[in-house]
């Protein structure tokens, strides 16, 4: 366990006290707005150490405004990737079409963001690293709301006592399932499994993405840098989700490759690489829908509460808004007005953010072959150059400004 920032014996004055599961994008935006809001802050978080590397994400519309209050505008800037062009291929491996990637994502060139999510987690982590107490290797193993407070036992054994305490642990949030009941009562699943995974870069490939569709299944390689690593997806459409294989390495493995047994392009030759990744991850595409973000002294932001999956390419954007408008409802106000007033400012952005998927859907992994005809169609129409204005949905949320540190920190 790692622990930095302010130490257990510290005195915190009455109601003031947060714990956040999860030092992902959302966990330590949250963060770094409640200490500005002048509460003292824990943050457990089940990896060992700050998580490094990962996919690129990308940060847009109110999101940016979220980064540059923070002060993390620039480093980000300077991480920047300008991904250059999104290539489709046909499953004889014949390109289709290449265009620039706003036209699809609905991002704005010269202003959006788009970085490895490690490089986004480090620059949030250096803002909050000296003012937050970091428990890494640990994470909550129980709770319970005595409505005066909510006594936490750590799986490493520890227990203490918080004022509140904040699920920021992703799309299979073990908090949400402590508190609100089992994942499957809010999973939306979307239709789609996929498994993600590095491998060599020797495609040639820089500052692109190259996708190979056939009809519900797709394999994509994102290229940051040329000779760096790419990042290989391998993308297909399933009725059910794959219960029996979530556990189970091998096994996902195995049910990937008979899925693509048989496709052409690059693919025999991806199957082989995952086969040997050691970074491979698996999981479903889907959201998650609730009908409440909070029950007594215990909220969800981020991914734990409305995850809007990858089609919508909103993940990090809505993580960085949420944990700003829950931040800044709680100061100078008691815990249930605030959990009130983060919902009825922040769910009709979340919504709309998430209602994108369908278009991402289509775009991206067209499941029949009429589908793949009409996404290609639409394709070669497409036109020379993207909207300087963005998606609506993006920047549908204007950032209110919220109290001073001074001002806040009340919760009972």
């Amino acid at each position: 366990m790692t622990r930095n920032g302010p130490t257990e014996g510290t005195r915190t004055p009455r109601g003031r006290e947060v714990l956040v599961s999860g030092a992902g994008v959302a966990g330590l935006a949250l963060a770094y707005w409640l200490r500005r809001h002048g509460f003292l802050v824990t943050v457990v978080e089940k990896a060992g150490s700050p998580r490094r590397g990962g996919y690129p994400v990308d940060v847009r519309g109110t999101a940016l405004e979220v980064v540059r209050r923070m002060g993390v505008l620039p480093p980000l800037r300077a991480a920047h990737i300008e991904l250059r062009r999104l290539t489709f291929l046909a499953g004889d491996g014949g390109e289709i079409a290449s265009v620039e990637p706003q036209l699809l994502t609905g991002g704005v060139a010269g202003e959006d963001l788009e970085v490895r999510r490690g490089d986004l987690a480090s620059a949030l982590y250096a803002a909050v690293a000296d003012d937050v107490e970091m428990q890494y290797g640990d994470r909550i193993e129980a709770l319970q709301d005595s409505g005066h407070g909510v006594d936490v036992t750590f799986r490493g054994g520890g227990r203490r006592t918080f004022d509140l305490v904040i699920g920021a642990d992703g799309l299979h949030s073990h908090t949400r399932e402590l508190v609100f009941g089992p994942e499957e009562d809010f999973h939306r699943y979307l239709g789609y499994c996929f498994a993600g995974f590095t491998l060599p870069n020797t495609f040639g490939l820089s500052r692109e993405t190259v996708l190979w569709n056939e009809p519900g299944r797709a394999a994509a390689l994102y290229a940051v840098e040329e000779g760096d690593d790419v990042h290989a997806l391998l993308n297909f459409s399933r009725p059910e989700p794959p219960f029996g294989a979530f556990r189970h390495p091998e096994a996902q493995r195995d049910l990937v490759a008979g899925v693509f047994a048989g496709a052409g392009w690059e693919v025999p030759g991806l199957l082989a690489a995952m086969r040997d990744a050691d970074d491979l991850f698996f999981d479903t595409v889907s959201q998650i829908r609730m009908p409440r973000w909070s029950k007594g002294r215990v909220a969800l932001v981020g991914d734990a509460a409305f995850a809007p999956s990858f089609l919508t390419g909103q993940g990090s954007s809505l993580a960085l808004v949420g944990a700003y408008m829950l931040a800044g409802s709680l100061a100078g106000r008691g815990h249930e007005a605030a959990f009130a007033a983060y919902e009825n400012s922040t769910r009709e952005f979340v919504t709309l953010n998430q209602d994108l998927v369908g278009e991402g859907g289509a775009a991206l992994f067209p499941a029949t072959a009429r589908d793949l005809e009409h996404r290609n169609a639409m394709l070669r129409d497409l036109p020379a150059a993207p909207s300087a204005q963005g998606r609506p949905a993006h920047s549908a949320l204007a950032l209110p400004e919220f109290g001073s540190a001074a001002s806040a920190g009340r919760t009972s």
